[in-house]
């Protein structure tokens, strides 16, 4: 006991969960863009320390699959995470924009599939 694991973390990630293992909710996909509120609400409750990095990194606006990234921790958890901070009013999530009323060009498809099979 007592060692940590490779990445050198000594707090597991189910500790960072309160041991839950899925989010409350749906909104986050690995390119949703999360970004810090600006002003933090007054009335949230005191972050814990991961909460404060996730809310440090988000400064600027950034996906879901990065800041897994920079956290070095697995994005279920950092999902479940940012489910706090959401509902604390801490965080803005933005998904991804879709793309509506574009088909794909087929002769442009097909172009590059004649230009692929000459390879």
């Amino acid at each position: 006991m007592g060692e940590s694991d490779s990445a050198g973390r000594l707090v597991r990630p189910f500790t960072l969960t309160g041991g839950r293992t899925r989010p409350s909710r749906a909104d986050f996909t690995l390119i949703t863009t999360v970004t810090a509120a600006d002003p933090q609400p007054e009335t949230a409750a005191r972050p814990q320390p991961e909460h404060l990095r996730i809310l440090r990194l988000c400064a600027q606006p950034m996906a879901v699959a990065e800041l897994a990234a920079r956290l070095d921790l697995p994005v279920s958890v950092v999902v479940i995470m940012l489910c706090d901070l959401l509902e604390a009013g801490r965080i803005t999530a933005q998904p991804p924009h879709p793309v509506t009323g574009t088909t794909p060009d087929l002769d442009l498809l097909q172009k590059v599939r004649e230009s692929l099979g000459r390879l």
